[in-house]
């Protein structure tokens, strides 16, 4: 299979999550007990329950909730590349996902396909796959693992590419960015700052803006980890 073949049969993504409720005083009191369990392992004089959930419920698939899929694929006509992004937010989470899942099924439902991300194995990959199923929603092909031989399994990471066999470290696309040089515009908001951005603002656009920006730079980062030139901005639209 042609290189150009191959890089257009992925698809590029990154999710957005919060907490279910934007404070612990606000879960219902089985949901808090339930997540005081899942995490007094971590609690100490510096960190409170209320603390605990500020900073780890949105990344809990059971007390958290996705607000944003933004995904990109890359296009290349007369030898020059284009990067087109796409966003599905909503405040029904099922909504959004039901809109993704018809992306895969229609678009990327073929042997040949492949998801990339970051750390994307670890975290949007489950978590796409826990919230569908706790919304009701039938796992796509491409996202369904059960039952599949490793080779089988059409996902790439490019954090575990940048790990090269190391299991010990972690290192954020911020970083990676930053030493290979790929330009990363200065955003108003980081993924600190979403939940408040959801709950306070009612900014979902903004909350989408981010995550595209995101998809954008993983997309540079896979260029530049396989020796090929980046994507020009001018050569990088919004699929509204």
């Amino acid at each position: 299979m042609q290189k150009q073949n191959q890089l257009e049969n992925i698809l590029f993504l990154d999710i957005e999550t919060v907490p279910q409720t934007y404070s612990y005083k606000d879960i219902d009191v089985k949901t808090k007990e339930l997540f005081d369990s899942k995490v007094r392992f971590r609690l100490n004089d510096e960190n409170t329950y209320d603390e605990l959930y500020e900073r780890n419920a949105a990344i809990f698939a059971e007390f958290g909730k996705i607000v944003c899929i933004s995904v990109g694929f890359v296009r290349e006509n007369n030898m020059e590349r284009s990067i087109r992004l796409k966003s599905f937010y909503h405040d029904d989470e099922k909504t959004l996902l039901i809109q993704f899942k018809k992306l895969l099924e229609e678009h990327y439902n073929a042997p040949f396909h492949v998801l990339c991300g970051h750390n994307a194995k670890e975290f949007d990959f489950p978590y796409l796959c826990r919230r569908m199923l706790i919304n009701g929603v039938s796992l796509p092909n491409i996202l369904n693992i059960s039952g599949k031989k490793p080779w089988e399994i059409k996902h790439l990471d490019t954090m575990e590419l940048w790990k090269f066999g190391d299991f010990k470290a972690y290192t954020s696309l911020a970083l990676l960015c930053h030493v290979f040089e790929i330009p990363t515009p200065k955003d108003d908001i980081s993924g600190a700052d979403v939940a408040r951005v959801y709950y306070e603002e009612n900014d979902l656009e903004r909350i989408a803006r981010y995550c595209e920006k995101d998809v954008s730079a993983l997309i540079q980062l896979f260029l530049r980890m396989k020796g090929e030139e980046l994507v020009a901005d001018a050569n990088i639209s919004i699929v509204e």
